[in-house]
């Protein structure tokens, strides 16, 4: 198989984790990384073993050697960056957002398409095994036609006032902090997993902590702040929300979304019900799916490979009692989106279901505008753009 190479922008929290998760696959070369200055770069690419380190995103991107781009800068710089990736005529992976907004989302979108470029969104809750094989009983019709369908997805990590990140700054990190952050992954997961897209939003969204203590100098997301540092910052983006949900087919919905939850971690879940069945999967058990049934038992199903549907056990490695986790699930995104690259195919071929594409996070980015602007109107049905 023809080795591609892979080029970095942006190491802080979620950076390594695509190097490890591309290196892992055992046919790409990490090839270089760019950081806000040539020395951070440098530090990052020797911390992580890469060969090169560049103060500049456009010279990683000129880079003869790199065939893929992953984009993790903050979310301000995702349109210029991920252009300039698309114009160059290079693969490009986004973390999400994919942009600040929609308007700028379908820009990027509409470029992708005309370059041609292989085009991917890291919604990387999608690789888990047992997302994937309820997504595969849920299109074999083994629940029924969908009725309901809600969940949560909630983190501490934005609980204490001393607590900050560039995501509660609008200019970085856009209108949305909860919804834009995680809200969007619950809603493509939710989308992905029943095969119904959101059609209508009623939001009610608020902020719980509207100042907090902005640092002086820079800090990584989930860090804890000592003592009360930093200077007085009025956040106007929401760290907690709840939405009532309209998808296509009369399915109803609702999820509730914060970052200033005591004690969730990372609490990601969903539950979808159905005619002939119900399927439960969280996030902080992701080895586990739960079946429910109107007649007859209910059923904890753990991980076994054996028992996985057939189209989706690749994404399962390990025999059934040995765990799976985060890392797993990322590095099987990056394994359908690196192997469609190596087999020569294009954005408008058939791809494989953990890879999510530039429409997926267009369609989030739509998602996310209109539940702020359901909030901001006290609280109304809102049609979701479509596109």
């Amino acid at each position: 198989m023809k080795r591609i190479g892979m080029g970095l922008i942006g190491a802080g929290l979620v950076g390594p984790q695509h190097v490890e998760a591309v290196r892992r696959l055992g046919f790409v070369d990490v090839v270089a990384v760019a950081g806000s200055s040539e020395a951070s770069a440098k530090a990052k690419a020797e911390a992580m073993g890469i060969p090169k380190g560049y103060g500049d995103y456009q010279e990683l991107i000129n880079d003869p050697k790199v065939d893929v781009v992953h984009n993790c800068t903050p979310n301000y710089l995702h349109l210029p960056v991920n252009m300039a990736v698309i114009k160059k005529r290079k693969h490009i992976v986004s973390d999400k957002p994919l942009a600040m907004n929609a308007s700028e989302a379908r820009q990027l979108l509409q470029a992708a398409r005309q370059s041609g470029v292989v085009h991917a969104v890291t919604f990387n809750y999608r690789g888990n095994p047992m997302v994937q094989h309820a997504r595969a009983m849920i299109a074999a019709g083994e629940i029924g036609r969908i009725h309901f369908i809600h969940g949560h997805y909630l983190q501490d990590w934005l609980t204490k006032e001393t607590d900050f990140s560039w995501r509660v700054e609008p200019e970085k990190g856009g209108l949305s902090s909860a919804m834009g952050d995680i809200g969007s992954h619950w809603c493509d997961l939710a989308q992905h997993v029943s095969g119904l897209r959101i059609e209508e939003v009623l939001a009610d969204l608020t902020t719980v902590i509207p100042t907090r203590k902005k640092p002086t100098t820079a800090r990584e997301t989930f860090t804890v702040a000592k003592g009360d540092e930093g200077e007085s910052f009025s956040v106007k983006v929401e760290d907690l929300g709840s939405v009532l949900v309209r998808f296509e087919d009369g399915c109803k919905g609702t999820f509730s979304t914060g970052q200033v939850c005591a004690g969730h971690k990372n609490d990601l879940a969903f539950e979808i019900n159905g005619a002939g069945g119900s399927l439960r999967w969280l996030q902080e058990r992701q080895n586990d799916l739960w079946v429910g049934r109107r007649d007859g038992g209910n059923v904890e199903m753990t991980k076994e490979p054996g028992a996985i549907e057939a189209s989706v056990r690749h994404y399962a490695h390990l025999p059934a009692g040995h765990q799976e986790g985060w890392a797993t699930a990322f590095h099987n995104v990056m394994g359908d989106i690196y192997n469609f690259i190596a087999q020569g195919k294009g954005p408008g071929e058939p791809h494989p279901p953990a890879f999510a594409t530039f429409e997926d996070g267009y369609r989030a980015n739509c998602i996310v505008d209109a539940i702020l602007a359901s909030s901001k109107a006290g609280g109304v049905w809102t049609q979701v753009e479509s596109g």
